[in-house]
């Protein structure tokens, strides 16, 4: 039995490509760990290698770039190419978020994990249908039960912190500047 020769075996892509390629097919950020085990090489070097890539495609000017987001990578519409890119997409049609669906949307991920009669209670309106709206836009989602109350819970997903650009809640502004000065402190507060 011979051994098959280094010349017979068929080439793989380098890291860099291989990154890229995979980049190219995700449908959501995909960790720095799920790319070390599936390209067999160890996290720091594919870590340096994704910034690299970044600060690459920044310098060239690209019409799109690589960010870290929602605990992963991936790539994302230049912010200057967006119009461009949202009046393709959208063909005409009306994608934003209703003023409801924003306040509703702001007050669980400041809120989360949240109750509807909370979100309800804060807003001063019944927001049920909203929040099944932002449920199935995927913005939001169950999280469970409250202990006490047995009313159904929820919290904003991945794919909110990745619409918003966002690694995680923490990087959410700082709500109090925009309150106004006559807010119930329980409202305020929690």
């Amino acid at each position: 039995m011979t051994e098959q020769s280094g010349a017979d075996a068929p080439e793989l892509p380098g890291l860099r490509a291989s990154i890229e390629a995979i980049l190219l097919v995700v449908d959501e950020p995909v960790t720095v760990m799920t790319l070390a085990q599936l390209l067999e090489r160890p996290r720091g070097e594919v870590t340096a290698t994704l910034r690299e890539l970044a600060a690459e495609y920044t310098e060239q000017g690209r019409g799109f770039d690589l960010r870290e987001v929602a605990g992963g990578w991936r790539f994302y519409t230049r912010d200057v190419c967006a119009p461009v890119v949202e009046r393709f997409v959208t063909d005409g049609q009306q994608a934003r978020l209703t003023q409801a669906a924003l306040e509703t949307l702001a007050v669980v991920a400041y809120r989360q994990p949240v109750s509807r009669a909370r979100v309800s209670a804060i807003r001063g309106v019944n927001s049920d249908g909203v929040m099944r709206t932002l449920t199935l836009r995927g913005l939001i989602e169950d999280a469970g039960q409250d202990p006490e109350s047995q009313a159904h819970l929820y919290r904003t997903t991945g794919y909110f912190l990745e619409r918003l650009g966002l690694r995680d809640l923490d990087e959410l502004p700082e709500l109090a500047p925009y309150l106004p000065d006559d807010l119930p402190d329980d409202i305020v507060s929690g």
